[in-house]
């Protein structure tokens, strides 16, 4: 008659080795990406048009729109002229690329009340968000510079480092004065870090 074998179980080290290998796994799922932060979507983003599929031949910010993270102080500081709506992520180039003055546009009235709206995927400790626009005569089929836009914000929305609820909406008027193709430029400062985040769209007057 064969003897029974007593069932074994882990040893203490064992055991222990088990279990912090379920809480490194935790940890991992559990951890925040870092490239969790926000985009505009109103009026679309040009890294939105990408995710949305709206625009082809985007490279990898068709899967994280939220990700155009870039040394803040613009325009003193910030991302290089021809490289702002990617931030200056090289990976990200195809958002500087101005694809002839063809991408798509938002129809907007100069002067009129509008919701400028952030979908966040974690909303930092906040200064500000400024919001420039395109001189008249710039030239759309050129990456973006410093020169091209009006140098100061038309709209401010301070925030002394509180946080935005996750989908937030800065009401402000569109600037007067413009028709024609133009480019809103949406910059969110970031309170306790060094950087910003950029967001490009382009807007028909």
């Amino acid at each position: 008659m064969p003897i029974p074998v007593p069932s074994r179980r882990p040893g203490r080290f064992a055991a222990a080795a088990l279990g912090l290998g379920v809480v490194a796994g935790l940890t991992l799922l559990s951890a925040p990406t870092a490239s969790s932060h926000g985009y505009t979507d109103t009026p679309i983003s040009r890294q939105k048009l990408c995710a949305n599929k709206t625009v082809a031949d985007c490279g990898p910010i068709q899967w994280e729109p939220q990700s155009v993270e870039g040394l803040k102080g613009f325009p003193a500081a910030g991302p290089a002229d021809g490289h702002i709506c990617s931030g200056g992520h090289s990976e990200f180039a195809q958002l500087d690329d101005p694809r002839g003055g063809a991408w798509p546009t938002t129809k907007v009235t100069g002067g009129q009340s509008y919701g400028f709206r952030w979908q966040f995927t974690a909303n930092h400790s906040t200064t500000d968000f400024r919001y420039y626009v395109t001189k008249n005569g710039w030239d759309p089929t050129k990456p973006l510079t410093r020169a091209a836009l009006e140098s100061q914000p038309f709209l401010t929305v301070a925030y002394n480092g509180a946080r935005p609820p996750m989908t937030t909406v800065h009401q402000g008027a569109m600037p007067s004065g413009k028709t024609g193709r133009h480019m809103i430029l949406a910059v969110w400062t970031i309170n306790d870090t060094g950087n910003a985040f950029y967001a490009c769209s382009d807007v028909q007057f």
